[in-house]
């Protein structure tokens, strides 16, 4: 008895934590049945994670963007013109390496990302404003790039495969049909984040923090081990992990680290709480300001990047509404709308949330009006959730 009580304690004070992975476990569950276990198919899953990649890394972005109590309207504009600007950087005309590409698209990204940031914190114009210009700019580019084809075809074999391709295998026949190097990198990942939270526990423990019971903690563990495991098995089934999903990985596994165990990330955090205090405690507000918006720039590039190379081109209309499923995406993943709330892999899994929606309906042949429906459905419970569980 004493178990369910403490993991009933546990849930309802860590509901904002819990909640969206719960939400997509359930959803997950509940397409496998309605779909005759088609959404769960490696293939599916697989195309899936690739077609979520793009806008999780907008969302991550957006994700500190809302922290600091701030919106960009202009990403998926932004995100779709870089992702012609490499494209064009890599035809025979340009002749760019595709390295040094996708290094000058990330600093573009970063540089452009400053401009709504000097606009909100230097000139005070409300980023809703100062993004909405921005908007129309970056879709005036993008036209203007694009002009006389409409779509920019990508030809770079290596660029491509970003998008497209799969991580190389153990050479070998040692499991037919199964990717072992997944396998192993899902091993490794869980044998990583059960030291990494057992060294956490510890470390809290030092401080006399409190910490979860020693049941849950154990039933954590289990889980999240269970769900890794579970994700790289069906993965191995169809080609393993693709490059897409390693570049999003990356971005959180970095992302992570920066906002939880950085004096930048306690920053990020503290102007979200009370911009007012932060500056008086010795935090530079204008300087955080020009960070979170330059990151959201140089995702936006990365972003753009993904969508092209999974495209092999750059077209016209690529980018039309990536701010707002980037939007959802944060909100969805718990981050708050008065700021000062939210997580990096909140973002990923709210993304996860919102493809998994759209990939599970599109199984099952639901008209399009529906779909919308029921997304937006799902977005204003996220917000409302968000309000009740704050004013509780």
């Amino acid at each position: 008895m004493s178990f369910f009580t403490d993991l009933q304690k546990v849930l309802r004070q860590n509901i904002r934590d819990y909640g969206m992975f719960i939400a997509l476990f359930v959803i997950w569950v509940v397409f496998a049945f309605l779909t005759d276990g088609i959404f769960v198919s490696s293939r599916n899953i697989s195309n899936l994670l690739n077609q979520t990649g793009y806008i999780a890394v907008l969302g991550i972005g957006m994700t500190l963007v809302i922290v600091i109590r701030h919106i960009d309207l202009s990403v998926g504009f932004l995100a779709g013109f870089l992702g012609a600007v490499a494209a064009i950087a890599m035809t025979p005309e340009w002749g760019w390496n595709v390295w040094v590409v996708i290094l000058f698209a990330l600093v573009i990204g970063a540089v452009l990302g400053l401009v709504p940031g000097f606009l909100v914190a230097k000139m005070g114009i409300p980023a809703f404003v100062a993004t909405l210009a921005g908007f129309l700019a970056y879709r005036g580019a993008i036209q203007m790039v694009t002009e006389g084809t409409g779509t920019i075809i990508i030809s770079n074999p290596t660029f491509n495969a970003i998008g497209n391709g799969f991580i190389p295998d153990i050479p070998g026949e040692l499991w037919p049909g199964i990717h072992l190097l997944t396998l192993v990198l899902g091993a490794i990942g869980i044998v990583l984040y059960i030291v990494g939270e057992i060294r956490s526990r510890r470390t809290q423990q030092a401080y006399e923090f409190e910490v979860l019971p020693i049941n849950i903690f154990i039933l954590k563990l289990a889980f999240v081990a269970l769900l890794i495991g579970g994700m790289t098995w069906v993965l191995a089934g169809y080609n393993g992990l693709s490059w897409t999903v390693v570049v999003v990985l990356l971005v959180v596994g970095i992302y992570s680290f920066m906002t939880t165990q950085t004096v930048l990330g306690r920053h990020i955090y503290a102007v979200g709480g009370n911009p007012e205090a932060a500056q008086l405690s010795g935090v530079n507000v204008r300087r955080i300001t020009y960070f979170v918006f330059s990151q959201m720039g140089m995702l936006a590039a990365l972003s753009g990047m993904l969508f092209a190379s999974r495209l092999q081109s750059a077209t016209t209309t690529a980018g039309t509404l990536f701010e707002l499923d980037a939007i959802a995406a944060a909100f969805v993943g718990g981050v708050s709308a008065a700021g000062g709330v939210g997580r990096v892999t909140g973002a990923l899994i709210g993304a996860l949330v919102m493809a998994s929606l759209a990939n599970g309906m599109n199984l099952m042949s639901l008209d399009t009006s529906y779909q919308y429906l029921v997304r937006g459905g799902v977005l204003a419970a996220a917000v409302i959730f968000d309000v009740a569980t704050r004013n509780r």
